[in-house]
């Protein structure tokens, strides 16, 4: 499944302040990607914002967890279609993330941030 999610162009949503859009939970921020429109749909719905207009950036999978995670204010993961049965997650783990950012490492860098 890793293998497929980094050869694999996703949508990311932007938030209210043009920023990608992530969610904290347990401690990690979570990059909201989503396998292909339909997904995000079903996203806006569930929150109750399905008349908010969406925009959001195609990315490859491997730029998200290569790039994008370690530039999070803290440990960083993707959660590919939240809140859907066929969610999944990408946490900030050796063999997922790069290894300074991974916290079974011990991974503690950070970088400028998103938000």
């Amino acid at each position: 499944m890793l293998g497929e999610f980094r050869r694999t162009a996703v949508l990311v949503p932007f938030d209210d302040h043009e920023s990608l859009w992530t969610a904290d939970f347990n401690g990690v921020r979570w990059i909201c990607a989503f396998s292909d429109e339909e997904a995000l749909a079903r996203f806006a719905v569930a929150r109750g914002d399905a008349e908010r207009e969406w925009t959001y950036r195609t990315i490859l999978g491997a730029r998200l967890l290569d790039v994008m995670v370690p530039m999070l204010p803290g440990p960083g993961g993707v959660a590919l279609d939240a809140g859907s049965a066929d969610g999944v997650l990408f946490p900030p783990v050796a063999g997922v993330v790069p290894d300074a950012v991974a916290v079974d490492l011990g991974g503690t860098e950070t970088g400028a941030g998103t938000r």
